[in-house]
């Protein structure tokens, strides 16, 4: 028989191993699913996969399901909601913009621009092209001519999910998907992010 100090002991190291392991579990069941993000609902596309008036020469409409698949995202990852493949004619000059990461030289010829020249509150910029701040710091833009026969993707933001307290919802604006970026543009110009508060 164990002697009783030594028994009251174990109780003791028992007792107190059983707290501390219980105070390190969440409260409750509801607590643990808080702290998870949740996936987002789909959400209907908005805008329209239409060109611009002042684009009708500058691209015809194409079929090719393989290039418009990349282009499209799941709710809550980014990419595209809604998309039209398009190829360039090079009847009119296209200008194409892209805001880049400068840490990431590679980035320069990403596979997403627009139209529109970025503008504007950096917050909006970033919630109308649904661009997470992990993604980029957007400091540094190209500015370039696209060439003639490229196939591109033209569409309107998916949402996207950039965390558990930041979430982005699917966009009108147009964006372009361009998967060789490098050897589809040319006479590209760089611009240096500036700080200017208002």
């Amino acid at each position: 028989m164990m002697p009783v100090k030594l028994l009251n002991g174990f109780v003791a190291v028992a007792l107190a191993t059983s707290i501390v392991s219980c105070a390190q579990l969440p409260a409750s069941t509801s607590e643990a699913e808080e702290s998870r993000p949740v996936p987002m609902a789909a959400e209907a596309c908005l805008g329209t996969t239409d060109l611009p008036t002042s684009m009708k020469d500058s691209f015809v409409p194409a079929v090719d399901a393989g290039l418009l698949a990349q282009a499209m995202g799941d709710p809550g990852k980014g990419g595209l909601c809604q998309g039209q493949v398009y190829i360039s004619t090079g009847i009119k000059q296209v200008i194409l913009h892209r805001a880049w990461n400068s840490t990431n030289p590679a980035s320069q010829y990403g596979k997403w621009w627009a139209f529109s020249r970025p503008d504007g509150k950096v917050a909006q910029y970033r919630e109308d092209y649904e661009i997470c701040y992990q993604w980029s710091p957007l400091d540094k833009l190209v500015t370039c001519e696209i060439k003639a026969g490229t196939k591109v993707v033209v569409g309107n933001g998916q949402s996207a999910q950039c965390s558990q307290y930041l979430s982005y919802g699917v966009s009108a604006s147009q964006q372009v998907f361009i998967t060789d970026a490098a050897n589809s543009v040319t006479n590209c110009r760089t611009y240096d992010a500036m700080m200017s508060w208002q």
